[in-house]
């Protein structure tokens, strides 16, 4: 669908989703200058699979999975219970995640590390007990290994899975975007997603579409559970205080969400199957609201201009100069 966010009538829906998300309604809230500066293009650039995917609208899909899916594990369900906003704050608590998201995803490698330093200097104060699986009780800290390595793989399935089932032709391709599908793209946007953890303190990360699967399966088998936390959060994660009309546009996208999780992940969560025409209407919603808003979001173009600008630095000074930035690919 081609770009309509130079019409005038589209520009309050348009500045009304930015805010919601981004907490502005330009969509450039005070840390896209951090993602305009910088002398690097960061840890992947608009080649890579991780571009490709956060690059798209369907990251709402991804998003509302990932919240699902996080809520089978009861440790780090009681840290969001407990120590977030997401009752109190949910659309602050949004802008929050969404800020870390695309620090990661778009900008240098310095403001990578000061968005991480942030967010750790959260994790530490993040601890408490939860009930296990069997009953017991235990301690958790945020910053524990198990629990980030739950986090990052629930994060990186959720993404994955929402664009390889609802993401085809939301917004136009583009010459440089990677044109990987299927396995190939998953086990690319795997292996590259792995680096965005590092900051946060997890330096083993699965690297492929097996590892990840794999370390779902036995998180399934000897974590994951369900209890009232779980059916409070998920009641919740469905049904947050939007308008009547926002509301009605989020269920669409809910219930694609609710498709694409694996099926034992959505019976634990005690959920039903919705019909799969779900899939269809979101993603004919997001062809339209990616339209609306710009195929490339601020945070994208300003990436852009940052990576255009130190590519042509280094084509100046040449590959073999001193001077020269190297990329991570």
């Amino acid at each position: 669908m081609r770009d309509l966010s130079h019409l005038p009538i589209v520009r309050p829906l348009a500045n009304r989703f930015r805010e919601v998300v981004s907490g502005s309604k330009d969509g450039r809230p005070d840390w896209v200058k951090l993602i305009e500066a910088g002398d690097d293009e960061g840890l992947f650039g608009p080649e890579s699979a991780v571009w490709k995917i956060h690059g798209s609208v369907v990251t709402i899909i991804g998003g509302i999975r990932a919240l699902l899916l996080q809520a089978t594990h009861p440790a780090p369900l009681n840290g969001v219970a407990s120590h977030s906003r997401y009752e109190s704050d949910p659309l602050g608590r949004l802008a929050g995640t969404t800020k870390w998201l695309t620090i990661t995803t778009f900008a240098s490698r310095s403001a990578i590390e000061k968005e991480a330093n942030r967010v750790n200097a959260m994790h530490e104060k993040v601890t408490g007990e939860f009930v296990t699986r069997d009953g017991s009780r235990a301690e958790y800290r945020a910053k524990d290994h198990r629990y980030l390595l739950w986090v990052h793989c629930a994060f990186t399935d959720s993404f994955l899975k929402s664009y390889l089932m609802v993401g085809d032709g939301v917004r136009p391709k583009s010459e440089d975007q990677s044109q990987l599908v299927g396995t190939a793209l998953a086990n690319a946007y795997v292996r590259e997603w792995a680096m965005s953890a590092i900051p946060l303190g997890l330096v083993d990360a699965p690297q492929d579409l097996a590892e990840l699967e794999s370390l779902l399966a036995d998180f399934r088998v000897h974590e994951l559970t369900r209890n009232e936390k779980t059916e409070e959060v998920v009641r919740f994660i469905l049904k947050p205080p939007f308008s009547r009309a926002g509301l009605f546009f989020y269920s669409i996208l809910a219930k694609a969400a609710i498709l694409t999780l694996d099926d034992q992940d959505r019976e634990l969560l005690g959920l039903s199957r919705p019909w799969r025409i779900n899939l269809h209407l979101s993603n004919f919603a997001l062809r339209v609201l990616s339209a609306i808003l710009g195929h490339r979001s601020p945070s994208e173009r300003v990436a852009r201009e940052r990576i255009e600008r130190v590519r042509s630095r280094n084509a100046d000074f040449g590959p073999g100069s001193s001077n020269s930035i190297p990329t991570p690919h």
